[in-house]
């Protein structure tokens, strides 16, 4: 995309071109159908229908994320994803919200690592609404010099915010552990420094780069028609002279061979805080390794509920901490594995001893029949109940579009968990959890507490 003018006519046009279709799940009497459009200019659209609601999502999925940032860009895609909403050539800043509130819709953005999203939930009839304002948003964007002196302080206050969080500020801390001075290392938000130093030319040839429309995927969920909608989308684009390749092709998912070789990194923040914060982790997953179903079961088992190994031990019998749990994070080519317990600071060794038993225990043996049972059926209902919306639909449509370049049906999801044998999950934990791990924390924790934290991950 572009900020010039569209008035130019030198552009090859796309009317009449043909627009590709497929049906990718075909649904239940209509329900649930799932179709993929591919425009002229290498724009995807993917919907999911469900003619018994009565809301619609809409959104854009770009395929860029602060792992694509140079040191010097860092924060750069989530000090665009706000710029976006600060005006266009057609409308103003106050424009495209009042717009949404207007009908009693809610419109709003997220930044992720590799991925940036920006989407509207309104009534089916709202609609064309919601697909006018978010293409104009994603395809005019202004970028004028006093939006970027604006929100440069709103976005330096976005990280004084979670700095004043240690509970949140510890998982960055953790990803540098792992991952180091990298892309997939720094924080998403960037950091005051890199903030203060963007410019105006910086942050829009970032969005002349990387919000091309063979970089888009466009993903709408609720009572929608695809054909519709695709119509209103090209017009939309069309209008912005967005598509501007007739015969430019959508660009693959990320791929990458990385090899997350980390261990016994330590990386603690001294503050005067009433808890102590920590992670304790090693490398994971990527997000295509076929074991993730496997590790999906061990880590809810592990981790993931007030059943859970962590959980029971930790809190349950000890009484050690209010908020203890596990978790994973996947990318094109890597992953983390993560436990997290916020705790008194004196207890921090204590807390530290018991998760890294839990974690040998599970490594070599595994899990128990009923923990692997009890495990299976509360990731089934969990992934069933977390799609009751039209909001979470869009986003796994239009995340699985851009990450995976296919798409699972519900049904297809719940078989790949149900097929999970314990030796997968021996495997698995054998070949995630036996690795030493690393620890990020933040706490007022003194140098005898900190030179324990070693001994931790020994």
């Amino acid at each position: 995309m572009t900020t010039r003018s569209t008035a130019a006519t030198a552009r090859p046009s796309t009317k009449g071109r043909a627009v590709r279709t497929r049906t990718l799940l075909p649904g239940t009497d209509g329900i649930g159908t799932v179709r993929r459009s591919v425009l002229p200019g290498g724009l995807r659209v993917v919907t999911e229908t469900l003619p018994t609601v009565r809301s619609a999502t809409f959104g854009i999925w770009a395929a860029v994320g602060s792992r694509d940032e140079t040191p010097v860009l860092n924060g750069a895609t989530h000090y665009l994803e706000h710029l976006l909403f600060k005006g266009t050539r057609r409308r103003s800043a106050l424009d495209i919200s009042a717009a949404v509130d207007a009908v009693g819709g809610e419109m709003n953005a997220f930044t992720a690592k590799e991925y940036t999203c920006y989407y509207a939930r309104v009534l089916d009839t709202d609609l064309p609404l919601a697909i006018d304002v978010v293409c104009d948003m994603l395809t005019g964007s202004l970028i004028r010099q006093e939006d970027i002196d604006a929100e440069r302080g709103v976005v330096l206050e976005e990280i004084a915010m979670t700095e004043d969080d240690p509970g949140d500020q510890v998982h960055d801390l953790f990803s540098t552990a792992m991952l180091g001075d990298t892309p997939l290392g720094r924080p998403v938000l960037g950091t005051v420094e890199t903030i203060n130093a963007l410019t105006r030319d910086q942050v829009a040839r970032f969005y002349r780069k990387h919000y091309d429309p063979t970089r888009l995927v466009v993903a709408a969920a609720g009572n929608i028609d695809h054909a519709g909608l695709v119509r209103q989308v090209r017009r939309a684009f069309d209008r912005a002279g967005a598509l501007r390749d007739p015969d430019a092709q959508p660009q693959p998912p990320r791929d990458g061979a990385r090899t997350l070789r980390t261990a016994g990194r330590v990386e603690v923040l001294d503050r005067r805080t009433e808890q102590a914060h920590v992670v304790l982790g090693m490398p994971g997953l990527s997000r295509t390794d076929e074991r993730r179903w496997a590790l999906g079961v061990l880590n809810t088992a592990l981790g993931g509920g007030m059943s859970s190994r962590l959980f029971q031990e930790v809190r349950e019998k000890r009484g050690l901490a209010y908020s203890v749990y596990s978790y994973t994070s996947s990318f094109a080519d890597c992953g983390l594995f993560g436990v997290y317990a916020g705790c008194q600071p004196a207890r921090v060794p204590e807390v530290l001893k018991i998760c890294r038993d839990e974690l040998n225990q599970v490594a070599e043996h595994g899990l128990t029949d009923e923990e692997l049972r009890r495990a299976i059926g509360q990731l089934s209902g969990s992934t069933v109940l977390g799609l009751e919306d039209t909001g979470a639909l869009m986003n796994r449509i239009g995340k699985s579009e851009l990450c995976w370049g296919d798409q699972l049906s519900v049904d297809d999801l719940l078989a790949k968990i149900a097929a999970v044998t314990p030796d997968e999950v021996r495997a698995v934990a054998r070949d995630v959890l036996g690795q030493r791990p690393s620890l990020a924390a933040i706490g007022p924790l003194k140098q005898k507490q900190t030179a324990r934290l070693h001994e931790a991950v020994s």
